[in-house]
C-alpha cells in the first residue's frame, strides 16, 4: 500500500511539473507576441497616457456576461488567426485581446477583438468566412490605461476601473465612450505573472504634461 502510494505521488508530482514547464513555455511565448507600438506620454505608477497609432481589429460580437462572452469571442477568432474555417496563411498571434461593450447600446453585447499584426493591411489579410468575424480599421488615438496582475475577475476589474476614473477625475481629464479590457495572458499562465489592462480613449482636447518614452 506504501509503494502504490509512492508511485501516485511521483505521478503527482510529474504531471505538477508538466503542467508548470507548460505554463512557463507559454508565459515565455506570450511574452514574444508582438504587442501594439505605442508611446508613453505620461505615467504615474501604473497608470500610463499613450499614444497609440493605427491599428486593424479582428472583432466579433458575443452576448452574456463577460468572462462567458470573452471565452466565447476567442473561439472564432483563433480559428480565423489559425486558418481553421478559411483559406490562406496563418496570421502570427500578438497581444493583448481586447473585450468592449457593444456601442450599440446593449449591456449584454461585448466586442471581443485580436490585434492584427503591423504589418498587415486591409488588403492584405486573408478575408474572413462567414460574416462572424469582421475586420474593422481603428484610427491612431490618446489613450490611458492601468495595468494590474492577477486573474481578470469581475471584482478585480471594477477595482481598478474605479481607480482609474478617480485619477482621471482628480487631473479634470476626460474619458470617451466605454472602458476597454485588455488581456494579455492565457488561462494557463499564474495570476501574478498576468498582465492585464482597464483603458479609456481620452478625448481631443485631453492635454497632458510629460516626456514621451517609447513601449
Amino acid at each position: 500500500m506504501r509503494k502504490v502510494s509512492k508511485v501516485i505521488g511521483y505521478f503527482l508530482f510529474g504531471a505538477a511539473g508538466v503542467a508548470v514547464l507548460a505554463a512557463g513555455g507559454w508565459y515565455l511565448a506570450m511574452r514574444n507576441v508582438e504587442k501594439p507600438a505605442y508611446a508613453v506620454v505620461e505615467r504615474d505608477g501604473p497608470i500610463e497616457i499613450r499614444d497609440y497609432p493605427e491599428m486593424i481589429l479582428a472583432d466579433v460580437v458575443r452576448r452574456g456576461d463577460r468572462w462567458n462572452a470573452v471565452r466565447a469571442g476567442f473561439r472564432p477568432l483563433a480559428g480565423f488567426i489559425f486558418a481553421r474555417e478559411r483559406e490562406g496563411e496563418k496570421i502570427s498571434m500578438t497581444a493583448p485581446v481586447t473585450q468592449a461593450r457593444d456601442g450599440a447600446g446593449n449591456e449584454n453585447a461585448w466586442v471581443i477583438s485580436f490585434i492584427m499584426p503591423s504589418k498587415h493591411t486591409l488588403e492584405s489579410l486573408p478575408k474572413p468566412a462567414g460574416t462572424d468575424v469582421r475586420l474593422r480599421t481603428v484610427a491612431a488615438a490618446r489613450r490611458v490605461a492601468i495595468r494590474f496582475s492577477g486573474v481578470a475577475t469581475d471584482a478585480l476589474i471594477a477595482k481598478n476601473e474605479e481607480r482609474l476614473r478617480a485619477w482621471l477625475q482628480a487631473r479634470d481629464l476626460e474619458p470617451a465612450g466605454v472602458p476597454t479590457y485588455a488581456y494579455y495572458d492565457d488561462p494557463l499562465t499564474p495570476g501574478p505573472l498576468r498582465r492585464n489592462e482597464v483603458l479609456f480613449d481620452l478625448t481631443p482636447t485631453a492635454l497632458v504634461t510629460g516626456r514621451s518614452a517609447e513601449s
